[in-house]
């Protein structure tokens, strides 16, 4: 990760949501989740920011200000309590400069040490960047690849699921 001064990780508080609405509303946020208009991107906010209580997300800042999140998403259940899916996005200003590499990293850590989970997955489209980056720098693998599992448009993109062991 390139230096970036003011940079720092916290847990993520539920004031958090606002940033994580209006990075998941830009359109070349959206294109990469599964939510369609307002009211979808609502729904699954709360789901994401509820996490926030369990301290099992993290908030990346500059200058204290927001600019990445990263959440575990907990299984509920102890037969499948040994794993979860996780999310990460960060502001459309602040991408490719390391910090989404960053906040999977700090994730990876808090889940392995802190939650005692023993594989992360993470579900993605194909033809996003962050694929690349989980495959050739953060240990992960593809598990599951479902083609024509997203519509937009006309146009279908397979969901990629991709896994690591911590």
């Amino acid at each position: 990760m390139q230096e970036l001064a003011g940079f720092d990780i916290r847990y993520t508080t539920e004031e958090d949501v606002k940033y994580l609405r209006e990075w998941i509303a830009h359109p070349d946020v959206l294109c990469w989740f599964s939510m369609a208009d307002q009211q979808e991107i609502e729904s699954a906010l709360q789901c994401w920011i509820g996490y926030s209580r369990y301290k099992c997300s993290l908030t990346a800042t500059i200058d204290q200000e927001p600019c990445g999140i990263a959440t575990l998403f907990l299984m509920p259940y102890k037969k499948v309590a040994h794993h979860c899916l996780f999310k990460v996005v960060v502001d459309p200003k602040w991408q490719r400069k390391g910090i989404g590499f960053s906040l999977i990293k700090n994730i990876k850590h808090l889940a392995k040490t802190y939650f005692r989970l023993e594989t992360i997955h993470i579900e993605v489209f194909e033809g996003n960047a962050l694929i690349s980056l989980l495959k050739e720098k953060l240990g992960f693998y593809e598990v599951v690849r479902q083609d024509r599992y997203v519509k937009m448009g006309d146009t279908y993109l397979a969901r990629v699921l991709l896994e690591t062991e911590l």
